[in-house]
């Protein structure tokens, strides 16, 4: 019989993606003692004592700040995330904040809300009023996006298709992201050309060191006065101070995100919505499928697709012998893992390794069983961090 993986959730997961868990080789659930896995959503695993079995990490989200990344890397255990999975309902919000910003809509509600339904002079104050709200129209303006991953692309063609202009800025693209990225937006060559250009600004990039403050007191002043910053990426991109002294000084026009926060709330020129971004049923249910359908693929084959610390390592079986072995980025290792199987006799029929950063990956199929001394070898070579045997016989 295969072996049995559990897997602890620590959030509610969409049943959806649970269900790609199968419970002939799957144990799910909150109470699991000694899992193989671990599946989150924003559960803060920062301060959690992560058992020594676990194998991998699956966040059904994009962002894993509250998973220990570099500790779970140093034990060799990838992390998982659902990069796009969510795009869509994001993408529909960032359209939603440019339209409230754009068309006053959220002093307007206010307005409406105040007014007392028996009044009989409610319908001449309503007239009296909407002047204050007027607003424009997002056809013809520029739309600034600044990161062109997969949300940042659908924001891009959301934006054209409502006759908007789009420049978009994005150093480290993907292939598969310029593929598609819709022909009309006009590529800058950095974030300052895209502030400088833009009537709106819309960012979508992880927070990393690199990009933490991303838009700050030195660079805010180069968006013109009117302008509406958008922040649905993380909270830590944009400087809070510098966003509220540009809108003291009406040297912006509004700030949109997706994180109140005591320096912003309630300020008559910040729209903060309560990190709505992903909270829609479907973008849960798809970023459960997916983080579900990586980990799966993992646990019984030990391909990585998608993992924040490890390299997309996917190989199709050419045996039903598999070792799946992570180690330090160092050289000679794949030599010394090749030759600790050419002593034991075993033939390897196919083998691919790749790295990323401190962190390098290896799945090698081989044309027979491998005894537990090979497995135990290699886990013994300086470096290794992780080594799974992962065979199909039953």
């Amino acid at each position: 019989m295969a072996n049995q993986f559990k897997v602890l959730v620590l959030n509610q997961i969409s049943h959806s993606g649970l269900k790609h868990l199968p419970s002939e080789r799957y144990v799910v659930g909150k109470e699991v003692a000694t899992p193989d896995a671990v599946l989150v959503r924003s559960a803060n695993m920062n301060t959690m004592d992560i058992p020594a079995s676990v194998r991998a990490i699956g966040r059904a989200g994009a962002g894993t700040n509250n998973i220990p990344v570099k500790a779970m890397s140093a034990r060799g255990v990838p992390v998982f995330n659902a990069p796009g999975a969510n795009a869509n309902a994001v993408k529909e919000l960032v359209i939603a904040g440019m339209l409230m910003a754009a068309r006053n809509l959220s002093g307007a509600l206010a307005f409406v809300t105040a007014l007392d339904p028996a009044d009989s002079e409610m319908e001449k104050k309503v007239e009296d009023g909407k002047k204050t709200y007027a607003g424009y129209e997002l056809a013809g303006n520029t739309l600034g996006v600044i990161g062109l991953g997969k949300i940042g692309c659908l924001v891009a063609d959301a934006a054209i298709k409502l006759g908007m202009q789009v420049i978009g800025y994005d150093p480290e693209i993907t292939i598969d992201a310029a593929w598609s990225l819709p022909a009309q937006v006009k590529k800058a060559n950095s974030v300052a050309e895209v502030l400088k250009s833009s009537h709106f600004v819309s960012i979508h990039v992880p927070l990393l060191d690199a990009t933490r403050n991303l838009i700050n007191a030195d660079n805010i002043g180069q968006l013109r006065h009117t302008a509406v910053l958008l922040n649905f990426s993380r909270d830590g991109i944009v400087d809070q101070a510098a966003v509220l002294k540009a809108l003291e000084a009406k040297k912006l026009g509004h700030y949109v995100c997706d994180f109140p926060g005591p320096q912003i709330n309630r300020h008559p020129l910040v729209i903060a919505l309560p990190h709505l971004g992903a909270s829609t049923g479907e973008a849960e249910e798809n970023c459960a499928v997916m983080v579900a359908d990586q980990l799966r693929d993992f646990m019984e084959h030990g391909n990585v697709q998608n993992a924040v610390n490890f390299p997309n390592v996917v190989m199709p079986r050419e045996s039903n012998f598999r070792l799946a072995i992570a180690n330090a980025n160092v050289p000679n290792m794949v030599g010394q893992i090749s030759t600790a199987m050419a002593q034991a006799g075993l033939n390897i029929s196919n083998m691919m390794n790749k790295s990323k950063g401190d962190v390098a990956y290896t799945l090698v199929d081989v044309d027979s069983k491998v005894p537990k001394k090979v497995v135990d070898s290699i886990a013994a070579i300086s470096g290794v961090l992780a080594v799974r045997y992962l065979p199909l016989e039953s």
